[in-house]
């Protein structure tokens, strides 16, 4: 039997004049409550503005269907 998975991605706005201000523990928070769903972090990734500056941060969470 194949396993069958689900997933989440959700996109978190970095703050600040020229971004790239991120609160990790409203995001350890934010990331622990998910694991105790049974999501799985399986990927994460900024996406960038002009000269390198963090604009969001993209996480990716899976979990498999029962």
């Amino acid at each position: 039997m194949n396993a069958k998975w689900e997933y989440k991605t959700i996109k978190l706005a970095a703050t600040g004049f020229l971004g790239g201000k991120f609160d990790e523990s409203t995001l350890d928070a934010f990331m622990n409550d998910l694991g105790r769903q049974g999501w799985e972090l399986v990927s994460a990734f900024d996406t960038n503005k002009s000269y390198g500056e963090t604009r969001d941060v993209v996480v990716i969470f899976k979990r498999q269907l029962s």
